[in-house]
């Protein structure tokens, strides 16, 4: 195995990968802290790939919190556009290849269809139009790029909406969840395991690449189900977005077509409620 730098290390994405990286046993591999590895300070990651020497660098450093990002417009851009950029040309630099995780949030969601790589990109909020520009950045400056675009990720580390449905379910005995917008859930650790059967696989075959768990759902059938599976007594209400505004709007449809990835790289991907119980049984 190649060396692998993590950027964003201290994530969501980043604690599984560590977490994955010891269950397969990768040892060649280095989680920076986020001082060591600012994303939006250039001359820190030239530092840095100079230093570590990677083969393969994963870009898990992201503006995630979709609806503040209307508000935080700046900040957004910042470390997913203009971060993206300074990380792509430090691997350009320093001859490394680019794992960049990017979003289902890129596409608009209007049509009712399978959504592949070569479908147009039109986001419709502004964390969406600031991921799409990294994936921009990066592919303009760096040939040897895989795009990972992924949907609702959880697990059982940082902030997510299973955490989240766990410690409301806790509190409450009836919930109202927007039942008109459907994607797929990912559990984190199933994508740390991609990204390191991509970089295992020895191919070359750069570009973008979805990836998220096999099915469909609404946010309500998936809460349904982190209660079915937790043995939660919790009445679940389904509800139209339009009854729940937020800030950003979220494409109702967005769900990814992942024959791509599957048959280049060969990699077999888990039904989203098998791997939702095994992240519960995580959880404890």
């Amino acid at each position: 195995m190649s060396k692998i730098l993590v950027i964003g290390a201290g994530g969501q994405l980043g604690q599984c990968l560590r977490i994955v990286a010891v269950r397969r046993g990768i040892v060649d591999i280095v989680f920076p802290a986020e001082q060591d590895a600012n994303i939006l300070d250039e001359s820190i990651l030239n530092a840095l790939l100079a230093k570590e020497q990677p083969v393969f660098v994963i870009n898990c450093a992201a503006y995630t919190a979709v609806d503040k990002a209307e508000d935080e417009v700046e900040l957004a851009k910042a470390i997913n556009e203009t971060g993206a950029r300074y990380l792509a040309s430090a691997c350009a630099t320093h001859d490394a290849a680019l794992v960049h995780v990017s979003t289902d949030f890129v596409f608009e969601g209007k049509a009712v269809k399978l959504l592949t790589e070569n479908d147009e990109a039109k986001p419709i909020n502004v964390y969406g139009v600031t991921k799409l520009d990294g994936e921009k950045a990066v592919t303009a400056i760096l040939p040897a790029h895989y795009i990972v675009r992924t949907s609702w990720l959880y697990s059982e580390y940082a902030n997510n909406f299973v955490k989240t449905m766990l410690k409301l379910g806790a509190e409450r005995d009836e919930l109202s969840i927007i039942a008109d917008q459907v994607g797929t859930p990912t559990y984190a650790i199933d994508l740390a395991n991609a990204i390191y059967d991509i970089i295992e696989s020895g191919q070359t075959d750069y570009g973008i690449y979805h990836y998220s768990n096999e099915g469909v759902t609404s946010w309500f059938d998936f809460a349904k189900a982190i209660f079915d599976i937790s043995r939660m007594e919790v009445k679940v209400n389904p509800i139209p977005g339009l009854a729940y505004p937020t800030k950003a709007i979220r494409p109702p449809f967005s769900v990814m077509d992942k024959t791509k990835i599957k048959t280049t790289f060969n990699i077999k991907i888990p039904y989203w409620k098998d791997s939702l119980a095994a992240c519960i049984t995580q959880l404890g």
